[in-house]
This record gives C-alpha cells, sequence and structure tokens, in this order.
C-alpha cells in the first residue's frame, strides 16, 4: 500500500491478512467501595473481525498514521467498516522497535494497545520512541512486553510481558482444508470493486483540474468525496468548491469535531450559496458570514441573505456616492496618495466598504476608486 508522510511516497507490505472471532474484555475497577474488582465484557465474543498485519516497513509515527488514514479509507470505500476508532470498530496496535543507525537487525520489539485514534497512536509511538531511547542511551535493555497507551497522562504502561514470539500463540487450525482459489473468481472480485481512494484521487486530479493536494483531501473519506461531486453537479467549478470545502467547511467541522457525514449543510445548499456570489447577489467576504449561519442554523443561503439584508450594492451611482464621501472626509490621505502613496488605495477601499457596512460590489469599489484618483 502507498502512502505519502515526511515529505515522500513509499510503499508498505502486507505480511498477512486473516479472519478471527472477537474476544471478551476485562475491565478492572480499582476504585469500587467494595474493593478491587474485576469485569468480563462479552458483548462482542465471537464477532468475526480481520486482522490486517503490515511489514515492519514503518518508519516514522507520522508514516504509522499516514498508513492508518489509508488503510481506513479504504475499507471504508469499500463499505465493509464505518472506521470508527472510538467504538472499536477500526483498531490498531502498534510494535515498535529501535536499532542503531545502519544496522539491518530490528531489535526488540514492544506492543502498544488502547490507543482509540489516528492523534493517540502518534503519541504513543513518539512517547516510546523517547522511552526506549532513553534506556539504550543508559545502557539498559529493552524487554519484548505489551504496553498499555495511558491518553491521560501521555505515557505508556507495561501491561503483560511476551518473551517469545511464541507467546503470541500463532498455529495452524489442522481442521480447515486446503482452499483453492480459482483465478477467475478473483477477478471477476476485482472487477466489482468500487473506485478506491487513489483511484478517485487520480480522477479528481484529471477530471477536475484540482491540485494533488486538494484531491489528497477530498478523497481522504468517501462521504468527503461524496460531498463534493455532489456540489459540483449543482455548482460545476471545481477549483472553488474545493476552496470552500477545505478551508470553510472542514473548519467548521473541526471546531465542533464533527464528521462529514453530521455536516449541516447539504452539498446542494452550498452550490445554491456560491451561485448567489456568481450572480453578483453577495459578495464573497458576505459569503463567509451566510456561511457561518447556514453551518450553525441549518438555513438556505437565501432565505438569510433575505433576514440580514445582505444583498450586495451593485448601483454604480449609490457606490460612487459613497467613493466621493470617503475621499471628501481624508483630504490628507488624498493628497499623499496623489503624491505617490499608493498603499493608501487599500485603505479608501476599506473606508468605502465600511460607509457602505460591506455591502457595496469590491470589484465596482475598485474601478470608480481608480476613476475617482
Amino acid at each position: 500500500m502507498e502512502i505519502q508522510a515526511d515529505g515522500r511516497k513509499r510503499r508498505i507490505g502486507l505480511i498477512r491478512i486473516h479472519m478471527e472471532e472477537d474476544a471478551g474484555k476485562l475491565i478492572h475497577d480499582l476504585s469500587s467501595d467494595r474493593g478491587a474488582s474485576s469485569y468480563v465484557d462479552f458483548n462482542r465474543t465471537g464477532v468475526p473481525l480481520i486482522e490486517i498485519v503490515s511489514a515492519p516497513e514503518l518508519q516514522s509515527p507520522e508514516e504509522a498514521s499516514a498508513y492508518l488514514r489509508k488503510l481506513r479509507a479504504i475499507l471504508m470505500f469499500l463499505d465493509i467498516c464505518d472506521g470508527n476508532m472510538e467504538e472499536g470498530s477500526f483498531r490498531c496496535d502498534a510494535n515498535i522497535s529501535l536499532r542503531p543507525k545502519g544496522e539491518k537487525a530490528l531489535g526488540v520489539k514492544t506492543e502498544l494497545k488502547n490507543m482509540n485514534s489516528f492523534r493517540n497512536v502518534q503519541k504513543a509511538l513518539d512517547f516510546e520512541i523517547r522511552r526506549q531511547t532513553a534506556l539504550l542511551d543508559q545502557g539498559d535493555r529493552v524487554i519484548q512486553e505489551t504496553r498499555l497507551w495511558d491518553a491521560a497522562r501521555g505515557v505508556t504502561a507495561s501491561m503483560r510481558g511476551k518473551e517469545e514470539a511464541h507467546d503470541y500463540r500463532y498455529f495452524p487450525d489442522p481442521d480447515l482444508v486446503p482452499l483453492v482459489v480459482d483465478p477467475q473468481w478473483v477477478e471477476k472480485i476485482r472487477a466489482s470493486l468500487p473506485e478506491l481512494p487513489d483511484q478517485k484521487k487520480d480522477r479528481f486530479i484529471r477530471d477536475y483540474e484540482i491540485p494533488e493536494y486538494d484531491a489528497e483531501i477530498l478523497t481522504s473519506s468517501k462521504a468527503l468525496a461524496n460531498y463534493y461531486e455532489e456540489c459540483l453537479n449543482a455548482y460545476n467549478k471545481p477549483k472553488i468548491v474545493s476552496n470552500w470545502i477545505m478551508s470553510e467547511l472542514l473548519r467548521e467541522l473541526k471546531q465542533d469535531e464533527r464528521e462529514i457525514e453530521e455536516c449541516p449543510v447539504p452539498a446542494v445548499n452550498l452550490a445554491e450559496m456560491l451561485k448567489l456570489i456568481d450572480q453578483g447577489v453577495i459578495s464573497g467576504k458576505m459569503a463567509k458570514s451566510v456561511f457561518e449561519e447556514m453551518y450553525q442554523t441549518g438555513k438556505r443561503a437565501p432565505e438569510i441573505v433575505k433576514e440580514k439584508g445582505l444583498v450586495q450594492v451593485t448601483d454604480t451611482s449609490e457606490i460612487e456616492k459613497a467613493v466621493d464621501q470617503v475621499l471628501a472626509a481624508n483630504p490628507k490621505e488624498l493628497e499623499a496618495y496623489r503624491k505617490g502613496k499608493e498603499k493608501l488605495f487599500g485603505f479608501f477601499v476599506g473606508q468605502v466598504m465600511k460607509a457602505t457596512q460591506g455591502k457595496a460590489n469590491p470589484q465596482m469599489v475598485n474601478e470608480l476608486l481608480k476613476k475617482k484618483l
């Protein structure tokens, strides 16, 4: 699988993909009034799961995070996993080991568990690198063990030791007969696969002519890619739509800790607002406040524009009147501008926009000011 991290692209191999059954879960309560207690949660016991084991080729916490994000996106594009790490439907155990620069043999590894977000995976690996480095620098040895990530304290803690590889108890099941896979069946399945993240990213770059960076973000989840294309169906200006999604929309979602599936602004409503900019009804600056209101209330753009009286002023005589008033009120700045201080042009634009409460068409303001000055 190809990933991009630390400013480079690399292919990470897979050792195996196998099916398991989920196990019971132990919950330890040390603060009980009746003394320390342990509980066994059987809710997930017997539920089938797939374990995917990567080759020991990831070289940094950033690469590990990029690998997990890419894997999660593929599984979600295939509609076989909802990708929810907090609820446990997508989980990660990370093995980490250090070795002296220039050596090929891997060092003793530790296994990290209890990481329920990409950020926590990266933080846990960062901490473990520092912990193992400190041990090796002072002449101690790293022991093979399983450690738990404590997100509250930002540290890993020992859970249990695993001195030998056989402690992991991998062994063949003698009751399973060999399975012969028909190559034609494999090709039939391959042909039925949906468009995966990399393919969609390449298509976005080719068909919509947007930068690779934009395409990478927009295809980071199936729902986000669908939102983008749904918006394009109603407003076919790919780069403008991309800019609004990546700046305004994703910022609001991140602030609220929401996923795109929970977005209160449907794609068609965003497209409708962008059309109002093209029609000269609102300016780009107005549109940002309109969008914030759409996000907070769920209302459509025309409704907000009408309620707040945000219609853009495009009447030449009205804007010219405001320009004349601003120039008359700022004789010193006007004289300085005409003597060569051209940076004051921005000052005059700002004053006209202020005089019109931000409603004047910016392009017309610029044109009329240039003419007057």
